[in-house]
């Protein structure tokens, strides 16, 4: 009886939402998400923009995207190797989409105008997994950084 008590609070309704399937959309989307937390802090504006690369990435509306990005969340908890992740998008996506991938993960890096040393060591590790030159991959990384806040570091 105890036990069954402890099971309902821990989830009153009984629901479980099912992991999503991680495939190309999932796996950058739980990218943006790691990237985001990769400074141990998962902030709003972050959030934002994963939802608005997710919602013109896959067409979705506001709503849509923040349902997305939430299946997203869930991949990204359960998935612990980044690589694994990354590797899932480099085997189904072109150069283009993994560059614009990259770019993407940059912005939300930049995205609370603060970058740190936790992000960096991530995403260079991700471009790496994709198969973006190092070069290349600068240029990508001063792009987003181009286009974001003013830096409060």
């Amino acid at each position: 009886m105890f036990e069954g008590l402890l099971s309902f609070l821990r989830n009153p309704s009984g629901y479980e939402t099912p992991l999503p399937e991680a495939d190309a959309g999932h796996a950058m989307g739980a990218l943006l998400v790691r990237a985001a937390k990769a400074d141990n802090a998962y902030l709003f504006e972050e959030i934002q923009l994963i939802d608005k690369v997710l919602g013109k990435r896959h067409d979705l509306d506001p709503v849509e995207a923040a349902k997305y990005r939430a299946s997203c969340e869930r991949l990204e908890a359960e998935m612990p190797d980044t690589s694994e992740i990354a590797a899932i998008i480099k085997d189904a996506i072109s150069k283009d989409e993994r560059e614009a991938t990259l770019r993407a993960l940059w912005a939300v890096v930049y995205a609370d105008g603060i970058k740190h040393s936790e992000e960096d060591r991530l995403l260079h590790q991700i471009e790496d997994v994709l198969g973006i030159s190092p070069a290349r991959a600068r240029e990508l990384q001063v792009a987003a950084r181009d286009a974001a806040p003013p830096d409060n570091s």
